[in-house]
């Protein structure tokens, strides 16, 4: 059962997440218990090496940047298949890494830059599990591994192919799975079309139906139509709001009706490639995004409102640098950037006010794509050359704790946290870190 601590600390951050059990020691979101990429866990591990402190290494049957998410003392991961097209959903044992299941859910062979089809995570409500592919295979299974449902959403809805391919996670609240669709209307690949929308949809996590269906209109221009972005859920001030960001705004809809309370306008000179990957995160009664591309800058909104916001509702702007890839991490009353490409610059921000705290280089030749971790005053990074850092999440300084090659690239899945263990995704394994 959750203690009484660990609940009012969930309704205190205004993430609940409403279906079935969700335990603080579990990660039943890409993003983790909060939304936010952090997790309340304790005696966590600062440090580990080839064999020491490691808990058990799985075996992965092909590449995916997906990272797992865990519930119940289970682990669900997606996966392409390296001996053909199949796109598969796995069950480890989170003690003992053994597989207990996998179920092919769908088969794609299409080919995007730097990206594959099992990119989106799955999300979990402790009791059912639902993965969402490239190919727009949706599916719910029970712990035991039986498809309760399965529909495709690029059947129904016409050919989601973004240019690099569709990376967004799916998103469990209040009853609802929520399911986000952002591309451009002439489509990339395959066959063009100019009738394809831009939306998202509300679904009975029961029967895999439609609550609703909400259009996302946009102004945005070609390839600024592209998001790979996943929405989150906020609440604040009695109020919750989907936020997406992505097609040159940031937006904030009913989980209820669909209906757009706001939206915010980042993009004031409208360019064509301006596609974003990052998510939006909340806290501290703000709202969080970065600019397109890897641009300098993190954008914090008051939340709230009604309509097409101003420019009145910034509380605040940082001018430095900013990620391409990576969610930023809200994580104890700051706010954590990366700027993602070589030499992964990260900075530490006061989340209410956006002064500077500190800035560091994690160094190494690669990128840093994957998303901030965070539990236990530490701070979890890992770069596509398979390179794990562990920080110090002081307001002080930049401190690395620890760097530990894992020497299994590329990566491109955030670390998850449950139960006091690490779970990395790697080139060809799953490594839990722990004691």
């Amino acid at each position: 059962m959750i203690t009484s601590r660990r609940t009012l600390l969930l309704l205190s951050t205004g993430i609940v997440l409403c279906i079935g059990r969700s335990f603080a020691t579990d990660w039943p979101h890409w993003r983790g218990p909060f939304l936010n990429g952090s997790t309340d866990e304790k005696n966590l591990p600062a440090a580990w090496g080839k064999t020491e402190n490691i808990k058990w290494v799985a075996s992965m049957p092909g590449l995916s940047s997906a990272t797992a998410v865990i519930a119940g003392g289970r682990v669900f991961l997606s996966s392409t298949d390296r001996e053909g097209d199949d796109l598969l959903a796995l069950c480890l044992d989170a003690r003992s890494g053994k597989e207990l299941w996998r179920r092919k859910l769908g088969t794609s062979s299409r080919e995007v830059p730097r990206n594959n089809p099992a990119t989106p995570s799955p999300v979990t409500d402790g009791k059912s599990v639902f993965f969402m592919y490239g190919s727009g295979d949706l599916a719910a299974l029970d712990y035991e591994g039986n498809i309760l449902w399965s529909r495709n959403i690029e059947a129904e809805y016409g050919n989601i192919s973004i240019k690099y391919g569709y990376s967004s996670s799916p998103l469990l609240y209040d009853g609802r799975l929520y399911v986000l669709i952002q591309r451009r209307h002439t489509a990339y690949r395959p066959p063009k079309s100019t009738t394809l929308d831009a939306f998202m949809l509300a679904i009975d996590p029961k029967t895999g139906k439609n609550i609703w269906k909400q259009p996302r209109e946009t102004d945005a221009l070609n390839e600024s139509l592209d998001s790979y972005s996943s929405p989150i859920v906020h609440e604040y001030a009695g109020r919750a709001e989907i936020l997406v960001i992505g097609a040159d705004y940031i937006t904030a809809n009913d989980p209820v009706t669909g209906r757009q309370f706001w939206r915010y306008g980042y993009s004031q000179q409208k360019g064509t490639r301006d596609r974003n990957i990052s998510s939006p995160v909340a806290g501290e009664g703000l709202v969080f995004g970065v600019p397109p591309r890897g641009r300098k800058g993190l954008l914090a909104l008051k939340s709230g409102g009604e309509q097409t916001l101003a420019d009145a509702r910034i509380a605040w702007r940082f001018e430095g640098p900013g990620p391409d890839c990576s969610t930023p991490l809200y994580y104890r009353g700051n706010i954590y950037i990366l700027a993602d490409r070589k030499g992964g610059v990260l900075t530490c921000l006061d989340a209410r006010t956006g002064r500077q705290k500190w800035q560091g280089e994690l160094g190494g030749g690669a990128p840093w794509w994957a998303s901030i971790t965070a539990g236990d005053g530490k701070l979890y990074c890992v770069s596509e050359a398979a390179e794990a850092v562990v920080l110090l999440a002081g307001d002080d300084r930049f401190e690395v704790l620890c760097r530990i090659d894992m020497e299994d690239k590329p990566v491109k899945a955030s670390v998850a946290i449950a139960d006091g263990h690490l779970f990395i995704r790697t080139a060809s394994k799953l490594v839990c870190v722990g004691g």
